[in-house]
């Protein structure tokens, strides 16, 4: 078979990773200690020389047989694999510092490894068996980190939950795949989205049951995989694993479902019921979970909800046909979200300075002007990249700039305002232009086009107007006994997860240890009683 030199270089990156996992597993601590300067650097460099060599290779000698490949070289995998070479030298970059004297970093350091060679295959898979393989490395890989403290209760029982859930989200992807060889005779993704993409053109041809089963099949995966309500309580427990497994989970892991259905969107979008699954759960997640983290205080657990808040809007994006913005989201939330988490230390003390100096309550003008303000740089915007489409997103723009106008427009902060006008109105700016070039990346078919004013359209629109309206009442009204027990239900998650953990221990019971604290109190009764 040929295979294209951009290919090779490629799968030397996930090849190359997995060599250094096995090395340091083999090295000893104190020769590992010794060595991590010198190596850890030498593997960034050299994933970023394999990457660079590979993306000039495919643009300057592209193959003429790329479609037959098991190593895709679509823009979107070489953007993803730009994406996983970028968060691995961050990662491991922060790690050698992080993890230093750590007695058990050789562990560390071989899963961690293993889990971005996993992530590189499963980006640049063109075989849906090589891609369910990488998806299922990552997983298992991952466990071993998010264990890294086993004597933690807390962490190992929302190990063992996400253990469970994710074999349930394989099983899920597993069966897709089966259903769409057995209907289309072949395993490689570019030849299944072709068949597809004329499905999508071809008025005399559509999406067969079996192809409906599969679309609803990979949309559960993702939205297990993005950690929707109520499959959540895992992602918001597992921040005692160290920080850098954080970063990695939240930056990057969990994003695999919204790169799932960005994959499957000629299949995805196409699928009504599927449509109407992801729309439904990760809409209602996003508003929850966005309101749920204004109610929490430790800076970690905010993060945790807002990727699943984050996530869910993602999803919601991909059910309204906006699949060059949910790549753009995807991109954006992991630089972002691996910024937060590793430098939490420094938000701590950011976010106690906020409570110390808080603005002041804006007043009804405040919110008339910055409403104002926000509808016109928007419809602006709308009517120069001449956009047709759903108008839920742009009413998510609008309200959004609102609330951020709104909040600085007070006697407080008048005199800083002319800055976060002008930062509003490059955010509009960045955020067309943006659209539109990831638009090409992404090329949309008829299919993929959602109208305005549908019903699809409609329900979003409802969901941010309310996400909207009960943050500023939570905010701005919490003296209001409704309000007030809406901020406990928040509180407490909705309880949603205490569901899940009764079922999860109720399948699959575990030994969880026993608290650490418990453990110090007891040796010290055994001294006293000596």
């Amino acid at each position: 078979m040929n295979i294209a030199l951009s290919s090779v270089f490629l799968l030397c990156i996930p090849i190359t990773l997995l060599l250094a996992s096995a090395l340091s597993g083999r090295l000893s601590d104190r020769a590992r200690f010794n060595h991590k300067s010198t190596w850890l650097i030498k593997l960034s460099g050299l994933i970023v020389v394999l990457y660079i060599t590979a993306l000039v290779v495919s643009i300057a000698l592209p193959s003429l047989h790329a479609d037959a490949q098991y190593i895709s070289q679509s823009r979107l995998s070489l953007l993803m694999m730009g994406l996983v070479v970028f968060m691995s030298v961050i990662l491991i970059a922060f790690s050698r510092n992080y993890m230093a004297g750590e007695p058990r970093s050789g562990t560390y350091w071989h899963w961690l490894l293993n889990i971005l060679a996993a992530v590189s295959v499963v980006v640049i898979s063109n075989h849906l068996l090589l891609f369910w393989l990488g998806w299922v490395s990552i997983s298992l890989a991952l466990h071993k980190l998010l264990t890294f403290y086993p004597e933690r209760p807390r962490a190992a029982l929302a190990a063992h939950k996400k253990f469970l859930l994710a074999r349930t989200a394989e099983t899920s992807l597993l069966a897709a795949i089966i259903l769409l060889y057995q209907q289309h005779g072949s395993l490689l993704i570019s030849d299944l989205l072709s068949h597809f993409n004329a499905v999508a053109t071809n008025d005399n041809l559509q999406l067969t049951t079996v192809d409906h089963i599969a679309a609803v099949l990979i949309a559960l995966t993702a939205l297990i995989k993005c950690a929707q309500l109520p499959v959540h309580g895992w992602l918001i427990q597992v921040v005692e694993a160290p920080t850098p497994v954080s970063a990695l989970l939240h930056a990057g892991v969990i994003n695999l479902g919204g790169f799932l259905l960005i994959l499957f969107a000629p299949l995805f979008i196409q699928s009504t019921v599927a449509q109407w699954l992801v729309l439904i759960v990760a809409g209602l997640t996003t508003v929850m979970a966005a309101l749920i983290m204004t109610t929490r205080i430790s800076i970690k657990v905010r993060l945790a909800w807002s990727t699943s808040a984050q996530m869910g809007l993602m999803l919601v994006e991909c059910a309204l046909g906006l699949f060059e913005l949910a790549l753009l989201h995807l991109l954006t939330h992991s630089v972002y979200k691996a910024y937060a988490f590793l430098n939490s230390s420094s938000a701590v003390y950011e976010d106690m300075q906020r409570r110390l100096a808080p603005a002041a309550n804006p007043k009804m003008i405040d919110w008339i002007v910055a409403g104002v303000f926000s509808s016109i740089i928007v419809s602006m915007a709308v009517m120069v990249i001449d956009y047709q489409g759903v108008w839920s997103v742009w009413l998510l723009l609008v309200l959004a700039l609102t609330m951020l106008l709104a909040q600085r427009h007070s006697e407080r902060l008048r005199s800083s305002m002319m800055p976060v006008f002008l930062l509003s109105i490059l955010l509009v700016i960045s955020y067309s232009g943006f659209k539109w070039l990831f638009g090409a990346i992404i090329p949309a078919t008829s299919a993929m086009h959602v109208e305005a004013l549908s019903a699809v359209d409609i329900v979003a629109i409802l969901l941010f107007v309310s996400l909207f309206v009960l943050n500023w009442m939570l905010r701005y009204q919490p003296h209001r006994p409704s309000i007030h027990h809406l901020h406990i239900a928040l509180f407490a998650g909705l309880y949603l997860d205490e569901w899940l953990t009764r079922l999860t221990l109720q399948v699959w019971p575990v030994q969880l240890p026993a608290p650490s604290n418990n453990k110090v109190l007891d040796k010290a009764t055994e001294v006293e009683e000596v």
